[in-house]
């Protein structure tokens, strides 16, 4: 097997390696595979590995490289993928027993433009069981049971995208692919050391993908760096067709971050977290000064508008999760999920009026103008991803993640896109991240923002060591 020094290479540096023929994607796959099988189970990671498929799709890829077909930076780069989005032939489970044998005859839109691109599916990565859409106070609220934190295994990695950061954070694919309605790609990332890039809501096709919230659900990397996640929003944007929500394709296709250039105009976010911890607090004041100095950043303090928006938000989610799991929960198989919460949060739901819903999107236009307004001032917003280090495993998250989150409900409800990024450790060993908010469409400067800071750190070529 490959050493962990190449395992934990951002996919920018395997790139290099594999096109230059100095790193074999079948040497690689079977390595990530090797190591799967030996970590992965001690931290719940993966609901599927797809052995077979990886090899084969390696094994291609070997060969169209050694005959120059060269299909881009993907190209023999092993991944795995959240467990709601649909691989032909393999099981589908939305992370919830009521699914745990189901499969569809077709792949998402995600998996295949990853395979077009070369890329290498290892597995399907573990999830909280409907991504949380009927609610859940438990990180073992998942077939695959509470996924762990690579760094210190007593605590979760955060989301419904759990397992995605567990695979990736320790260093059993090159990159995962995680999906966020409010926080599960943003906390994961926050809570793993990684970088997680939350693109523009329609940029990237949800078909293929488990439905929770249709006006808020989107679809993102969880990397190593930046740059990692750039190249793969790259591949994985676009226009579809299959998607009701999908952007035009002018819009919806990313084409990178290279023409971000310029100084950024910076707002960091004074009103953000009412409580923080110390720990978390000393991180990113550190992360501030790196800012601050960097010739490429104005940095000034901004608020954000005040009003009842995580609430509306919220509404939407409860009532269009309600309408996508109506078959589970009136048939009563609701009562089959692991969690508590989610056995009876769907019929709850369920009484929400239509007259709550419909204020609900009246309070996003509002909002969405509030943002746009901000937007003139600053390009993006800068704020720690979250106010304390990673809950502990069997934490009553109730009582463990107690704090507001206006820019995690602000940036799902208005489809903003933000990234992650490590910005260093706090108690237990745990680390610390920085996020990035962009106006819509500017994920190139949500980008550029965090490469800014990368290029001036090093938290992201950080990793735990595993046995």
């Amino acid at each position: 097997m490959l050493s962990e020094d190449v395992l934990f290479l951002p996919v920018i540096e395997l790139a290099k390696r594999i096109r230059a023929q100095r790193l074999s994607p079948v040497e690689l796959t079977e390595s990530y595979l090797e190591r799967s099988r030996d970590v992965g189970p001690n931290l719940n990671a993966y609901a599927t590995l797809t052995p077979e498929l990886a090899l084969k799709q390696a094994h291609a890829a070997e060969k169209e490289i050694a005959a120059g077909k060269y299909r881009g930076p993907l190209h023999g780069i092993p991944y795995a993928a959240k467990d709601l989005l649909a691989v032909k032939g393999y099981p589908t489970t939305w992370g919830a027993k009521p699914y745990i044998d189901q499969r569809f005859d077709y792949d998402a839109t995600v998996i295949r433009k990853l395979e077009s691109a070369g890329a290498v599916l290892l597995g399907k990565a573990a999830m909280i069981e409907l991504a949380g859409g009927m609610g859940y106070r438990y990180a073992s609220a998942s077939a695959s049971g509470p996924a762990k934190n690579p760094w210190n295994t007593d605590y979760w990695t955060c989301g419904s995208s759990s397992g995605s950061a567990a695979i990736t954070g320790a260093g059993l694919a090159a990159f995962a692919i995680g999906t966020e309605t409010w926080g599960s790609i943003i906390c994961p990332a926050g809570f793993c050391g990684l970088s997680g890039l939350r693109p523009t809501y329609g940029r990237v096709s949800r078909y293929g993908a488990m439905a929770l919230s249709y006006t808020m659900d989107k679809i993102g990397p969880i990397a190593r760096s930046a740059d990692d996640c750039d190249l793969v929003l790259k591949a994985i944007s676009g226009h579809d067709s299959r998607d009701l929500g999908s952007l035009p394709e002018s819009s919806a296709k990313y084409t990178g971050a290279e023409g971000a250039n310029g100084r950024l105009r910076m707002g960091w976010l004074v009103n953000q977290w009412k409580e923080i911890s110390p720990d978390v607090n000393t991180a990113a004041m550190a992360a501030r000064q790196v800012l601050e100095k960097s010739a490429s950043v104005h940095l000034s303090n901004v608020s954000l508008p005040e009003g009842p928006w995580e609430a509306a938000a919220g509404v939407i989610i409860s009532v269009e999760g309600a309408s996508a799991f109506r078959k589970l929960i009136e048939s009563g198989r609701v009562a089959e999920l692991n969690d508590p919460l989610g056995q009876i949060g769907g019929y709850m739901n369920e009484e929400i009026s239509a007259g709550d819903f419909i204020l609900a999107q009246r309070i996003r236009t509002v909002l969405q103008s509030k943002m746009d307004e901000l937007f003139t001032k600053v390009d993006v917003l800068a704020t720690p991803s979250l106010p304390v280090t990673a809950s502990k495993l069997d934490a009553n998250l109730d009582l463990a993640l107690t704090f507001a989150d206006p820019i995690g409900g602000i940036g799902n409800f208005c489809g903003l896109p933000a990234i992650s990024v490590p910005c260093g450790f706090g108690q237990y060993g745990l680390p610390v991240s920085l996020q990035f908010i962009g106006r819509t469409l500017d994920d190139a400067k949500v980008v550029q923002a965090a490469r800014v800071f990368q290029a001036q750190t090093d938290w992201h070529k950080k990793h735990p060591k595993l046995s």
